[in-house]
């Protein structure tokens, strides 16, 4: 596959959707695997994707690359969980040329920490600068469960080694009322004494899973009003181009991020998309829209159809997500593993 031409003038123009935001940051599914089966997020028997419905790591360069040439100044590289995606680091590497240019501010990278403790050292050598980490429970056994099978001490050994490599580290917590609900305080105390940002996310209704997501819905909401009754949370003007709002807490010193697609939706300043590993570009998390780049891609399309493709997609993004968590089916079908994180 002929590579996307960085070197050829950027399309014209920002990438503008309907409603007038402006799209500069793509988050990068590049597997559907993972190596848990949290129960929030997935069905404990998976059916994967087979190797030829998933996208290359060419495609993928190709894709990403043609996003950084109509405007994306952040690429977040996600999963399932991309660590276990064989040839990982060499895309790592082949995206931070767009670092060493300027045309992009940020590679990312969202991951369970498996195995973070063997390639922390080799991402920070790519340029990447930050990592948010999902950890749910410090308690080995309910993290065995939530997991079902996982092992928080490997999570843990890779957040440390991730520190000690240089990398920044935001810790991913999903608020779950019947598991972790008491734990929360103790896991923002945690995470600010190793000196990292925390962020707690409402359970989603995405995809089929084993249980009933609105027993376990905990709104951060309520949650926010229970922490304010022994810690001092201060609000925060802090965008990293994601949908959290942030507080600091005075007592602990440390941010602390909340992302509330149920009790407060984030559609309004809405600036990214996601593409799958298969190729399919969604402009909106919580609906069914999807754009098949891989078919624009494996047509032989020029760098020029591949923009107007990735133009015609955020022209039609959809003003906001369709996230209910009282309905019995899912918003949306797709799983997160899937759709990437």
């Amino acid at each position: 596959m002929t590579p996307y031409d960085d070197t050829a003038a950027p399309a014209r123009g920002p990438l503008i959707d309907g409603f007038g935001r402006t799209v500069t940051y793509l988050r990068l599914s590049v597997t559907d695997r993972c190596d848990l089966r949290c129960v929030y997020c997935m069905a404990e028997h998976m059916t994967f994707l087979p190797k030829a419905e998933v996208l290359t790591l060419e495609e993928l360069d190709r894709i990403a690359s043609a996003f950084v040439g109509l405007g994306a100044r952040k690429l977040r590289l996600t999963g399932g969980e991309p660590l276990v995606r064989k040839g990982m680091m060499d895309l790592v590497r082949r995206l931070g040329r767009h670092l060493r240019t300027g045309a992009l501010d940020e590679l990312t990278l969202s991951t369970n920490g498996t195995r973070l403790a063997e390639f922390a050292g080799k991402l920070a050598d790519a340029g990447v600068r930050r990592v948010n980490v999902s950890l749910d429970t410090l308690k080995p056994d309910l993290f065995r469960r939530l997991t079902r099978g996982g092992d928080v001490a490997k999570v843990l050994a890779g957040i440390r080694a991730a520190k000690a490599a240089g990398l920044s580290v935001k810790v991913n917590t999903v608020a779950l009322k019947d598991d972790n609900a008491a734990e929360i305080p103790d896991l923002i105390a945690w995470a600010h004494g190793e000196g990292c940002d925390i962020t707690l996310i409402e359970t989603m209704p995405m995809g089929e899973i084993d249980a009933d997501r609105t027993d376990q819905y905990l709104s951060l909401k309520e949650l926010r009003r229970e922490l304010e009754s022994f810690w001092t949370l201060e609000d925060l003007p802090l965008n990293t181009g994601g949908p959290a709002r942030y507080v600091r807490v005075a007592e602990t010193g440390g941010r602390l991020g909340l992302i509330t697609p149920l009790s407060h939706n984030f559609c309004e300043a809405c600036n990214r998309v996601r593409l799958t590993c298969t190729g399919t570009l969604h402009t909106c998390l919580g609906q069914e829209d999807a754009t098949d780049l891989r078919a624009v891609l494996r047509a032989g399309a020029t760098d020029a159809e591949l923009a107007a493709a990735i133009r015609g997609a955020i022209a039609g993004k959809p003003k906001g997500h369709d996230f209910e968590i009282a309905r019995k089916a899912p918003a949306v079908a797709r799983h997160m593993s899937t759709t990437g994180g």
